[in-house]
This record gives C-alpha cells, sequence and structure tokens, in this order.
C-alpha cells in the first residue's frame, strides 16, 4: 500500500486546526443558548474533553495502526468526524438576531502566517544553531506579522479576536498563565510518552510499542475526567483563578514524581494521572476566568484565542523537551542520558511554579476588586 502524501497529511492537519477552533464556537453556542449556572458547567465539561479525548484516541489509533495500518488510524477518525457533524447538523441551534457571520480572512491568514513562522522556529532548533541569521530574521517577520494582525483585528468591525478584551488584566493573565501552563504540561506528556517508549538497551525506559506506550495516556483521561467533573462543584466555593492555581501545584507534583521515581511502569502510570488530575481542573476553570469579563457575544473569539495560545504553549512544550533531550544525548549515543529527563522535568516544574504565582495574581485582583 503506498504511503499517503505529505500534501494530504499537511491538509489533514490544517483541518484539524479547524477542529480545535469549533471547539470555541461550542461554548459559544452553550453560552448563548442555556442558562448562567448551566452554560458554566458545560462549558468547563467541553475545555476538559476536548483534551482528555487524546487519552482514548492516541492508543486507539496506534491500536488500528498496528492492525491495519495508518489508514485504518486514518479511516476511524473520518468515521469519528462525521458523526460528529451529522450531530452537530441535526442538534445545533440558530445562532441570535443580529449575530454577524463574516469571517476575519485577512487577519486570520497573517495570524496563521505568523504561527507558522513561531512554530517552525520551534521545531527546528538546529536552525538557531547553524544559521543564526536565517533564525533572526524569520523570528523578526513572526514579530511584524503579529503586529499587523494586531492592526487589522484593530481596525475590523468583526475581528477574529477583540484586541482590545485582551488588556484586561484577567484575560491578559489567564493567557499567560495557559502559555505558560500549556508549555509544562505538554511538556511532561512528551517525556513520560517518550521514556516508556525508550527500548532497555537504553539503560532505562520500557521499550513499550506505540500502542501499548498509548495505554499510559488512560490514567490521564480518567483523572482528568474526574478532575473536569468535580471542578464545577468546587468553583461555588472557590474562585476560579485559585483553582488554576491549585491545579497548576499538581501538575508540579506529576513532574516532581516523573523526577524522583520513574524505574517502575507503575510509577509513569501515576505520574500521568497527577497530570491529567491537574489538567483536567486546569482546563475546566479557565473559560471561567475569561468568560468572566467577557461579553456573550464575544466569547467564541476570547476562547479561540486561549486555545491558540494554548497549542502553541504545547507546540513549545513538546519543542523544549526534544532541546534538553538532544542536549543530553552523549556524541554517537541514540538516546539521550536519564538524567536529561529530570532536567526536563525541572524546568516543567518552574514553568508550573511561573502558571501558579500567576494564577495567585489574577486571585488577588479579582479579591480586590470584589472587596475593596
Amino acid at each position: 500500500m503506498l504511503p499517503l502524501p505529505f500534501a494530504w497529511l499537511l491538509a489533514g492537519r490544517a483541518a484539524q486546526g479547524v477542529g480545535l477552533g469549533l471547539t470555541a464556537l461550542m461554548m459559544g453556542v452553550a453560552r448563548d443558548h442555556l442558562p448562567e449556572a448551566r452554560s458554566a458547567a458545560v462549558i468547563a465539561l467541553i475545555s476538559v474533553v476536548s483534551i482528555i479525548g487524546a487519552g482514548v484516541g492516541y492508543p486507539l489509533a496506534a491500536l488500528l495502526a498496528e492492525l491495519g495500518g495508518v489508514r485504518a488510524a486514518y479511516g476511524l477518525g473520518l468515521v469519528v468526524t462525521a458523526a460528529a457533524l451529522v450531530t452537530a447538523w441535526r442538534s445545533m441551534p440558530d445562532a441570535p438576531e443580529g449575530r454577524s457571520a463574516h469571517v476575519d480572512v485577512a487577519g486570520a491568514v497573517v495570524l496563521a502566517a505568523a504561527l507558522l513562522l513561531v512554530l517552525f522556529l520551534a521545531g527546528e532548533p538546529n536552525l538557531w544553531s547553524r544559521h543564526l541569521a536565517v533564525a533572526t530574521g524569520l523570528a523578526a517577520v513572526a514579530v511584524v506579522l503579529l503586529c499587523v494582525w494586531a492592526v487589522i483585528e484593530l481596525r475590523s468591525t468583526t475581528p477574529l479576536v477583540d484586541v482590545r478584551a485582551l488588556r484586561h488584566p484577567a484575560v491578559a493573565g489567564a493567557n499567560l498563565a495557559m502559555f505558560v501552563g500549556g508549555i509544562g504540561m505538554y511538556l511532561l506528556l512528551t517525556l513520560i510518552t517518550r521514556y516508556a517508549q525508550t527500548p532497555h538497551g537504553a539503560g532505562y525506559g520500557f521499550g513499550l510499542t506505540t500502542f501499548v506506550a498509548g495505554l499510559v495516556l488512560i490514567p490521564f483521561s480518567v483523572l482528568g475526567f474526574v478532575a473536569g467533573k468535580l471542578t464545577p462543584r468546587i468553583r461555588t466555593r472557590i474562585a476560579d483563578p485559585l483553582l488554576l492555581a491549585g491545579s497548576a501545584v499538581v501538575v508540579g507534583g506529576g513532574f516532581a514524581l516523573f523526577a524522583a521515581a520513574r524505574s517502575d511502569l507503575a510509577e509513569l502510570f501515576a505520574a500521568m494521572g497527577v497530570l491529567g488530575f491537574g489538567v483536567g481542573g486546569f482546563s475546566a476553570a479557565m473559560p471561567g476566568v475569561i468568560l468572566a469579563v467577557t461579553p456573550k457575544s464575544e466569547t467564541s473569539s476570547a476562547m479561540s484565542f486561549n486555545y491558540v495560545v494554548r497549542s502553541v504553549g504545547y507546540s513549545l512544550g513538546s519543542a523544549i523537551g526534544g532541546l534538553i533531550l538532544a542536549a543530553g544525548t552523549g556524541p554517537g549515543h541514540l538516546f539521550p542520558d536519564d538524567g536529561a529527563y529530570t532536567t526536563a522535568a525541572l524546568v516543567g516544574i518552574g514553568a508550573m511554579a511561573i502558571t501558579t504565582l500567576t494564577s495567585l495574581a489574577l486571585a488577588r485582583r479579582r479579591s480586590s476588586e470584589t472587596n475593596p
């Protein structure tokens, strides 16, 4: 069977990005058509499910790839997507009266170009060491494009993202927490799955197949779902920024567990479960922080931008993990030293500490606004 052409894979990846944007639209629909109390719980659940589904998708796709090849795995994705499309077509309500359906195409293209450069530079560490001038030039172009995008959004009557809303301290702080937290969360996810697949010949690791390594993600999904279900109840007693801070501490605990104990497969399952619980709580609490200061009409816009920030953070987390492990790989060696994983875990703990402090600052500001 012929391999899939790269152009088709690239097109599929772009379509996946469209799907991530639809998640934010679902949040907007929930806020428009459900009572306030119920919409908050539904939005939190959407945020959580969009992440923890990976714990089911990865092992299932890996199993299908092993049994029927890559096309079988992509076929499953096509079936699931088609089912979701039919469900949305039959159940989605009409948009509220007066809501514009115009899409800011210019803003979308410029933002996509800027993010493409950012992610390319993050994923090509060799470019910085071998062609510093080229990398610096591309970074400058990315910054210029982001500035141009901001100007386009400020002048547009129907912007892709309401840039003015980003000036609100709660929104800016939440996106900063999401960016840094996303780096840490995906860094640990990458470290654990890579460690589990490292062959015994490296002096560590478990040599798991792609499918079995995917099963390590099950505790991530299960405990992430549990945290997502618990968070709406806890929100009645604890403010969302404090929940963000607490969840960031939990993720940091997952890093600490991985750094201290990873000689047994059960320890990797435990670290992944702790990560899932922290990510689930963080994802469920994040919409509440942003939407508390966002008009209903801007729900999709605000959450879309947060998803972009999260995606960039995830990509940088993966890239940072790769850089640290590459630096810890000795000359002539195929695999990094075991100590490189500890170093990466310590970097992750630092990222989650920044996320915790940012979230606590948000909580302090909200408290001062509520009780002047």
